[in-house]
């Protein structure tokens, strides 16, 4: 009979946690806080009202009228996390109420003080991000149901109803299907470092189920979002500029430094760990032996795949939805102005990130295929 001493594993060479990462929910926000507290319910009122209010145009001048608000009775990690999401939803809205046309380039004091002191206290960029977007903007409908999408909404919503939820909600089922995944890799360096060749190929296994569980989940968004109703809203976030995709260039906060944070997050500094604690010699180790190889290969595989399939639905969420707007502004009779749709300048060659979207998306994937191990 197996003893308790015989089933535990191992300890990793990664704490997770010292990462900001749950074993349990990955890079997600483990069941983020849904309400902030009472000082701060003008925060809450406006965000849970934003798609009504940007549909009206009157979201600028409600926040005009918001009290200016101190971030001193914000306590711990999750009050912090809730309140930067409320602000960057708050911000997107009130620099993009009027369309691409019409944005403005001074967040007023009342908003732009207390958002910046929050991402201060985060580390996290004073913009709207994935950290926010995905990670921290979701709630069981159920408390003790499972993490379903039918069992899921989001915490704050902008305008696009049922397709920016679902599109929501399955990224956030991609971050799910990727905690085994994550757990895998620190078991894989754990392994390499021990010279465990078993525990290794356990770990590849591993690694390559859960990113082609990442690739099951992903595919949910043919079933959950409409392109067109999509594209209609997420288009405000691809103006296209390099740093903070999500607002203009020459953003004023109202008094604060005019000194932009760095983009910073447990995830990128588990990444760095990775690296430093010497997973760059899982290729070496995974070479020398069959069994080995095609568990690697195996990874690599799936993770072209994944990126394959992320390419296919750019290509139908922006990249469709962008020219089927186009042909409907060149109709006869076609409106004119931000109301018509008109995808943002940058969009026709640009990604996200500012760089062209398919030339950038495709060598990624082929980069990542050039790493197979050949027999």
């Amino acid at each position: 009979m197996e003893s308790s001493e015989d089933t535990e594993e191992p300890p990793l060479p990664l704490a997770l946690s010292s990462f900001q990462v749950s074993e349990e929910f990955g890079f997600l926000l483990p069941d983020p806080l849904t309400e902030l507290p009472a000082p701060y319910s003008p925060w809450m009122e406006l965000a849970q009202q934003l798609p009504q209010l940007i549909c009206s145009h009157q979201l600028r001048s409600q926040v005009h009228q918001m009290p200016q608000l101190g971030t001193q009775h914000l306590q711990g990690h999750e009050e912090l996390h809730l309140a930067h999401l409320v602000l960057s939803f708050i911000t997107m809205g009130y620099v993009w109420q009027e369309g691409e046309e019409g944005t403005v380039q001074v967040l007023p004091r009342n908003l732009a003080v207390p958002y910046w002191e929050v991402s201060q206290a985060l580390g996290l960029p004073p913009v709207l991000s994935h950290a926010d977007f995905v990670l921290a903007n979701w709630r069981r409908k159920d408390p003790n149901g499972p993490l379903e999408i039918e069992n899921l909404d989001t915490i704050i919503a902008l305008p696009g109803g049922e397709s920016l939820r679902g599109f929501v909600l399955v990224t956030l089922l991609v971050e799910k299907a990727a905690v085994p995944g994550i757990k895998a890799t620190v078991r894989a360096l754990a392994a390499i470092l021990q010279r465990d060749e078993q525990s290794l190929h356990r770990a590849l296994e591993e690694l390559a189920g859960a990113i082609e569980a990442m690739s099951e989940a992903l595919r949910r968004m043919h079933d959950y979002v409409d392109p067109e109703i999509f594209y209609s809203v997420i288009r405000i976030f691809l103006s296209g500029w390099k740093d903070n995709p999500a607002m203009p260039q020459g953003l004023i906060y109202e008094g604060v430094s005019p000194e932009p944070l760095a983009f910073s997050g447990g995830d990128r500094a588990f990444l760095r760990a990775l690296r430093a604690a010497g997973s760059p010699q899982l290729r070496a180790v995974a070479s020398g032996d069959a069994r080995l190889r095609a568990a690697f290969n195996r990874c690599v595989g799936a993770l072209a795949d994944f990126r394959s399939l992320h390419i296919a639905i750019v290509t139908k969420y922006i990249a469709i939805a962008a020219a089927k707007a186009r042909a409907g502004r060149a109709q006869p009779g076609a409106s004119a102005g931000p109301a018509a749709g008109r995808p943002p300048a940058a969009l026709e060659a640009k990604g996200t990130g500012g760089s062209h979207i398919f030339s950038f998306l495709k060598s990624i994937r082929d980069t990542t295929r050039e790493g197979m191990i050949s027999v």
